[in-house]
């Protein structure tokens, strides 16, 4: 079921942590359909990726400014 996988995948984004447990409404399997779930994922990938560069971007900052003093 194509579904269930992305809802899974969805859950694994969702997460801060691998020992996080994320409940997701199995309704949203009737209601979403495969396309929808495929979007919400690409979403959460890029809303990701975007925090992390965010975060480096910060870190480097605090660095320089350290290295400085």
């Amino acid at each position: 079921m194509e579904k269930q996988k992305l809802i899974e995948e969805i859950k694994k984004l969702i997460g801060t942590d691998e020992n996080d447990i994320i409940d997701i409404n199995p309704n949203f399997l009737e209601y979403f359909q495969e396309y929808e779930l495929e979007a919400i994922k690409n979403d959460l990938i890029l809303k990701k990726s975007q925090i992390r560069e965010s975060t480096f971007d910060f870190l480097d900052e605090i660095y320089e400014k350290t290295k400085e003093n």
